[in-house]
């Protein structure tokens, strides 16, 4: 044997190796920089929805007076500043108003598409809580007095309503 197969690695072999090196840290550097990005984004979005969703609250408990069409504010929440966008619209219903809340990362002067939206609804109640509840594990609706039953088809009668039968195993 020749003394030249022993001594080591060809200049050819290790650039060839370190390129494969390099291509492998990038796409792992690639990697790790979009999952960082994501959950940021994600810590955003969330924060954004807590606000929305405060606000939503804070408009049907009438903390805060809401304006006639639309109102805005701003605010600091997770170490930063927010603004929020807080729209009236009128129903079929005159005694409810679809309240939309638009929430962006920043001052007031932010455009773009918000980070999150929620939608809700405020007004007067359509009936005394708990009356149209229908208990669905008895298989019949309860019958009502004159009126047609909630969540019948056609509104027909208790005893015309289908019942679901359970299925028996063989």
């Amino acid at each position: 044997m020749s003394a030249r197969r022993h001594r080591g690695f060809t200049l050819v072999e290790v650039l060839v190796a370190l390129l494969i090196v390099a291509l492998g840290l990038a796409a792992l550097m690639t990697t790790i920089s979009g999952a960082a990005d994501q959950s940021g984004y994600l810590r955003d979005k969330t924060i954004a929805q807590w606000i929305a969703m405060n606000r939503l609250v804070e408009v049907r408990l009438n903390l805060q007076k809401f304006g006639q069409n639309n109102d805005k504010a701003e605010l600091k929440m997770g170490g930063r500043d927010w603004h929020y966008d807080t729209r009236y619209y009128d129903t079929s219903i005159s005694s409810m108003r679809r309240v939309v809340v638009r929430v962006w990362a920043g001052k007031t002067d932010t455009k773009g598409n918000p980070l999150a939206e929620a939608i809700g609804f405020t007004g007067a109640d359509l009936t005394v809580p708990g009356g149209s509840n229908v208990d669905w594990t008895q298989g019949s609706i309860p019958a009502s007095s004159g009126a047609a039953p909630a969540g019948v088809p056609g509104g027909a009668s208790a005893a015309q309503a289908p019942v679901a039968q359970p299925v028996q195993p063989p």
